[in-house]
C-alpha cells in the first residue's frame, strides 16, 4: 500500500473519529437542553399548590392570586415580543443562560420572603424565564438533534420538546404540592431543591454545543412583529380565539384550582398538585398521541374534548365530586392540548415562510392574553359570588365557545 494511500485512510479515519465525536456531543447535548427545558418549565409551576399557604401567611385574598399569576403571564410576553427571537442572531447558549439565570433569581426571591410584592416580582422573573426560554430551547433541541442524526425524522425533536414543555408544567405542581405535605418548611423546601437543580442546568448549557453560527454583520435590534396575511386573516382570528380559549382552562387549572378545591372541602396541597399534572400530563400525552393527526381534525377534536371536560368540571363543582373533578382537568386538559397544536400547525401552514415568527407571534399574544384576562375576571367574580356559581359561568362560557369553533373550523376553510 503506498504512502498516499495510507494517510488517506487515516485522514478519513480521523475525519470519521471526529464526526462521531460531534455526534455524541450533540446527542448528549440533546438530552441535557431536554432537561433543562422540562425543569425551567417545572419551576414556573411550582407555586399552584402553595397559594392557599401564601393566603394564610400574609392574609389575601383569591383576587390577589390572580394578579400574581397575571404578572406571571405578562412576563411571558414581554420576553417572547422583546428578546424571544434573539438566539437565532445571538445563539442558542446566549439567550438560554439568561432565561435559566432568571428563574435562579425568581427561586432566590421565593426562598427570601414571603409578601405579596415579592410573589409579583418572582413571578415576573419566572415569567421572563419561561418567555425567554420555550421558543429558544425548542429550536435548539431540534438544531441538536439535526446534529446528532442528520437523516432522521424531526418526530423525536417535535415529540420532546412537547414533553419537556407540557410535560414539565404538569411536573412542578406535582412535585411542590407532595414537598407542602410531607417536608418541613413547605414555602421554601420546594424553591431551595429547583435552586439547586436549576444551578445544574446552567452548567448543562455552559456544556452543551452552540448550533447557530452568529451572522455578520448583526440584524439590527426589533422586537417581535405581528405579521398575518391579509387573504389568511378570518382563518387566523377564528384559530386564535381557540389558542385564547385553551389557555383560559390552562390559566384556571394553574392559578385557581386550589380555590375551587377548597369549595370542594379539599386543602391538600398534594391534591392540588395531582389535579395540576393530569391537566397538562393529558395535554402533553393528546399532543404526542395525535402529533400526525391533521390540523382540522386536532382542532375538532380537541374543542369537543375541551367541551365535554368543562361539562364534566361543572358537574364536578356542582355535586362537589372530587374524582369528577379530576377526570374533566384530565379531559380539559387533553382537549388544549390536541386543540393548541392543532392552532400552531395551522399558522404555520398559513404564513408567509419568512415571516413565520411574526404570525405565531399573533397566536401566542392570543393564548396569553387567554391564561390571564379570563382567570383575572373569574378572580374577580369570586369576591362577590360563591366560587361554584363563577366557576359553573366559566365552563359554561368556555364549552360554548368551543363549541361554535367547532362548528366554524368544519363548515369553512382553515386557510382562510
Amino acid at each position: 500500500m503506498s504512502q498516499s494511500t495510507v494517510g488517506t485512510a487515516r485522514a478519513r479515519g480521523t475525519r470519521g473519529a471526529h464526526r462521531r465525536h460531534s455526534d455524541a456531543r450533540h446527542h448528549t447535548g440533546f438530552w441535557l437542553i431536554a432537561a433543562t427545558f422540562t425543569l425551567t418549565m417545572a419551576f414556573s409551576t411550582v407555586p399552584t399548590p402553595l397559594y392557599p399557604l401564601y393566603q394564610r401567611t400574609d392574609g389575601f385574598g383569591p383576587f390577589v392570586v390572580t394578579i400574581v399569576f397575571a404578572t406571571y403571564a405578562v412576563g411571558v410576553l414581554a420576553a417572547l415580543f422583546l428578546a424571544g427571537h434573539l438566539s437565532d442572531w445571538l445563539g442558542r447558549r446566549t439567550v438560554l443562560l439568561p432565561a435559566v439565570a432568571l428563574s435562579i433569581a425568581s427561586a432566590m426571591v421565593f426562598v427570601s420572603w414571603y409578601s405579596v410584592p415579592a410573589l409579583i416580582v418572582a413571578r415576573l422573573l419566572s415569567g421572563l424565564s419561561v418567555g425567554l426560554l420555550t421558543a429558544t430551547a425548542t429550536a435548539h433541541l431540534d438544531d441538536l438533534h439535526r446534529h446528532a442524526r442528520p437523516h432522521a425524522s424531526p418526530v423525536r425533536a417535535n415529540v420532546v420538546a412537547t414533553g419537556a414543555n407540557l410535560g414539565g408544567l404538569g411536573i412542578g405542581p406535582l412535585v411542590s404540592g407532595l414537598l407542602a405535605d410531607h417536608a418541613p418548611d413547605a414555602l421554601r423546601t420546594p424553591y431551595l431543591i429547583f435552586l439547586g437543580l436549576l444551578a445544574l442546568a446552567a452548567v448543562a448549557v455552559v456544556v452543551v454545543p452552540e448550533t447557530v453560527v452568529r451572522p455578520e454583520p448583526r440584524p439590527r435590534y426589533r422586537p417581535q412583529r405581528v405579521s398575518v396575511p391579509d387573504r389568511a386573516r378570518p382563518a387566523f382570528f377564528a384559530v386564535a380565539g381557540a389558542g385564547l380559549v385553551t389557555f383560559a382552562v390552562l390559566g384556571l387549572f394553574t392559578s385557581l384550582t386550589p380555590l375551587v378545591l377548597g369549595d370542594l372541602h379539599v386543602a391538600s396541597p398534594t391534591v392540588t398538585g395531582l389535579a395540576a399534572f393530569l391537566v397538562f400530563g393529558s395535554a402533553a400525552l393528546a399532543q404526542i398521541l395525535l402529533a400526525r393527526a391533521g390540523t382540522r381534525t386536532q382542532l375538532q377534536a380537541g374543542l369537543g374534548l375541551l367541551a365535554v371536560g368543562m361539562a364534566v368540571l361543572a358537574a364536578a363543582v356542582w355535586t362537589a365530586d372530587l374524582p369528577l373533578f379530576l377526570v374533566g382537568g384530565a379531559v380539559s386538559g387533553a382537549g388544549a392540548g390536541t386543540a393548541f397544536k392543532g392552532c400552531v400547525s395551522t399558522v404555520l401552514s398559513m404564513a408567509v415562510p419568512e415571516r413565520r415568527g411574526e404570525t405565531l407571534t399573533g397566536l401566542f399574544l392570543a393564548a396569553y392574553a387567554g391564561l390571564s384576562v379570563p382567570v383575572l375576571g373569574l378572580g374577580l367574580a369570586v369576591q362577590t359570588v360563591p366560587v361554584r356559581d363563577a366557576v359553573l359561568a366559566f365552563s359554561g362560557l368556555v364549552a360554548a365557545l368551543a363549541v361554535l369553533l367547532a362548528r366554524r373550523f368544519a363548515r369553512s376553510s382553515l386557510s382562510g
